[in-house]
């Protein structure tokens, strides 16, 4: 763990907010601890939301004079800080393909975030999917497919999880939450990332969170 001073996350609900996990799995992987800044996640503290973050989204994280927002912009100061930690595969070409699938779980899959909301209370034996959010649920199923392929799994670049994998996780407990039917690869892969250390104990705090918070209409 890091000895190189003070680290504060800001997140918001841990059972709905995947921006929030993705950032705290992000720290994990860089080794550091941190100090959580609970942001209540309801409508009467929006504007809170909106302080912390231009784009109204947690994480941000507050580390040795730097306050850095947005996932993808915490992956690389992390990454930069501690290249050490292997948040990034070392081959340059297994490098630019993390970059890539982990910009595209970023900024794209619209219609799998709100068809399949993040909820790590529920456990759904069987559920309906709308038809505009199976090409997400595809598209994602062949990133993880060509992955584990290529690379050997049981993380998507290797034997170790990296970036990709905390940017992946939520999405993954998407998939087991709403009984998303899946190939057998990808059924382990989703099972591996459940037994993740740091993804376990996200999981338990989770479980352990009051039941009286608000969802909101805004995925953070």
């Amino acid at each position: 763990m890091s000895e190189s001073g003070s680290a504060q996350l800001s997140i918001s609900s841990k059972t709905y907010s995947a921006w929030s996990l993705r950032g705290w799995l992000l720290c994990r992987l860089a080794g550091i601890e941190v100090e959580e800044k609970v942001v209540a996640n309801d409508a009467a503290n929006r504007a809170e939301l909106l302080l912390l973050s231009p784009s109204v989204l947690v994480p941000r994280l507050e580390h040795e004079g730097a306050s850095v927002w947005d996932t993808l912009a915490i992956a690389e100061y992390l990454n930069e800080k501690y290249p050490g930690a292997g948040m990034l595969p070392q081959d340059p070409i297994a490098r630019a393909h993390c970059r890539s699938i982990s910009g595209e779980i970023h900024s794209g899959f619209t219609n799998l975030r709100s068809a399949l909301p993040m909820n790590l209370k529920v456990e759904h034996e069987s559920f309906p999917i709308f038809s505009g959010a199976r090409p997400d649920i595809e598209r994602i199923e062949a990133i993880w497919q060509e992955c584990i392929e290529i690379y050997g799994g049981p993380y998507l670049f290797g034997s170790e999880p990296t970036v990709a994998d905390a940017m992946y996780a939520p999405v993954t407990r998407r998939f087991l939450s709403y009984a998303v039917p899946m190939n057998d690869l990808c059924r382990a892969y989703c099972e591996t990332i459940a037994v993740w250390a740091p993804m376990a104990e996200w999981l338990a705090a989770a479980k352990a969170e009051p039941e009286d918070i608000e969802e909101l209409d805004v995925e953070f």
